[in-house]
């Protein structure tokens, strides 16, 4: 999908990160942003930030666990824009390390509820347009955790590697209805986030987020990796969306790990 000036996207958990990365990166290039997130006051303002350097923006807060809020944000963009190109489901949260058996059950059903119903709700409010206007991408915020094995973020790592699965299965979906609609997951590495942040502001009763203590520049230290900015992550988002790659990866030195992945995977094969 060539992305033009004119379109209309969607971002939700736009309000910080990598969604107002994408939405920033979005605007530059003249497309009309749709910016959504549960923070009601922090999207308000960052829809007002791209507004005064010209963009045209619209926040739309809600809450994409809950899915009658998102089908209320596809009924208010395709009020107000008429249309909709680009559907970037990216809202997600994270819970606190840990192994498995200590994993509260309300992490696992914030995360699956936040991170994995979310894309559902996006998906099944927002794809029928795309249908029946002929056209539009569909780009769902997933991890490189969801391409290999995260050891003490089980929850997280169980919904991405579903986000990755089910955008695989989507984009055949797409393409059999129209050479013109498809998927990609994007699966960043270490990013400078406000995820953990985010997440303790937002979390339910039972939940259970990251120690402030516990910082990605720490970790990222300790596995030697790099931390991209949000707007790398997005402009290497947009240009795997127009060269048509249903997997998009930011930052290069996962590749290690997605390799082991995929021959221990081959290994086990018993033929």
């Amino acid at each position: 999908m060539r992305i033009e000036q004119g379109q209309v996207a969607v971002v939700t958990g736009a309000a910080s990160g990598i969604g107002y990365g994408l939405a920033e990166a979005l605007a530059a290039r003249g497309v009309r942003v749709v910016l959504s997130d549960v923070q009601t006051d922090a999207v308000e303002r960052a829809a007002a930030t791209l507004a005064a350097a010209g963009a045209t923006t619209l926040a739309v807060p809600a809450d994409v666990s809950d899915a009658d809020q998102v089908h209320a944000l596809a009924e208010t963009t395709i009020d107000r824009f008429g249309r909709v190109d680009l559907v970037c489901n990216n809202a997600g949260v994270v819970s606190r390390p840990a192994p498995m058996w200590e994993q509260s059950l309300g992490s696992w059903r914030w995360l699956i509820d936040v991170a994995l119903l979310g894309v559902v709700h996006g998906v099944h409010h927002f794809v029928p347009h795309l249908i029946r206007q002929g056209g539009g991408h569909v780009l769902n915020t997933a991890s490189v955790g969801g391409l290999m094995a995260l050891p003490t973020l089980t929850p997280y790592n169980a919904v991405k590697h579903a986000v990755v699965g089910l955008t695989e299965s989507l984009n055949l979906e797409l393409r059999a209805v129209a050479p013109t609609l498809g998927a990609s997951v994007l699966c960043p590495g270490p990013v400078a986030t406000a995820l953990s942040e985010t997440s303790r502001a937002n979390q339910p009763a039972g939940a259970q987020t990251p120690d402030p203590r516990d910082t990605l520049e720490d970790r990222a230290a300790q596995r030697g990796g790099s931390i991209l900015l949000p707007a790398d992550v997005a402009r290497i988002a947009l240009a795997g969306i127009e060269a048509d790659r249903v997997h998009i990866l930011t930052n290069p030195e996962t590749a290690a790990g997605v390799r082991a992945r995929v021959e221990a995977l081959l290994a086990d094969l018993p033929w």
